[in-house]
């Protein structure tokens, strides 16, 4: 697949980079012509000076034999017009933008432009490292924040028991269990071991009601 990357920046970079490394061709364009210096010497995809919002520099970069477009440079309003322009202009389906301001970011998906909140993302992975034992460790938030992808070790009440109880329809469901090192979607009759490491999907006022099922453990 084609990709145009907006933004040249350590983003833009490491992105291009890893694209092209596992088969991608990638245009990448910035601004300015001196932040193509990030690129690794083998980097052979296109780059272009300009700007994802001007047609004629998209058009320069592939856009038209493009699968997908991702708009990272540091703002909001350029990564905003880059993805608009990608998909209403040149009808490209995958686009991603980069949005520092949360409160746009949510904007922007309900208008169905997918975006990348840096900051809402940033902040939830620091907590995580700061609080592991003292909260629950989110490792996706939807940018609504309604809905959460949680990952826990195994209570020891619960290893050798089946977990089909810890699901529990529009509030919380296991979806899948990493157990030596391997994750696996679970199903009605999977049976806990120690040492795995259970992840739900869980609606956002519903965390109390599953930390409090997991404490309990299994009826008897």
């Amino acid at each position: 697949m084609h990709v145009v990357v907006v933004g040249c920046g350590r983003v833009g970079t490491e992105l291009a980079t890893q694209l092209e490394s596992t088969g991608h061709t990638v245009a990448i364009i910035d601004k300015r012509t001196s932040a193509f210096r990030r690129l690794p010497e083998e980097f052979s995809g296109a780059k272009i000076t300009g700007f994802g919002f001007d047609r004629d520099h998209l058009q320069a970069a592939g856009i038209e034999k493009a699968g997908a477009l991702a708009a990272v440079t540091n703002g909001d309003n350029t990564n905003i017009l880059t993805a608009r322009v990608a998909r209403e202009n040149f009808g490209i389906e995958r686009v991603v933008a980069r949005i520092y301001d949360p409160r746009r970011a949510l904007i922007y998906e309900r208008l169905g432009i997918p975006t990348v909140a840096t900051v809402t993302w940033t902040t939830d992975q620091v907590l995580r490292r700061l609080l592991p034992a003292d909260d629950i460790a989110h490792s996706w938030v939807d940018t609504t924040g309604a809905i959460s992808l949680i990952e826990l070790p195994i209570p020891t009440s619960w290893q050798g028991k089946k977990l089909a109880p810890l699901n529990e329809g529009g509030h919380f469901w296991l979806t899948a269990i990493t157990r030596f090192g391997k994750a696996t979607i679970t199903d009605a009759k999977v049976v806990g071991q120690e040492g795995d490491v259970l992840h739900f999907m869980v609606e956002k006022d519903s965390k109390t009601q599953l930390q409090a099922l997991l404490d309990q453990g299994p009826e008897s």
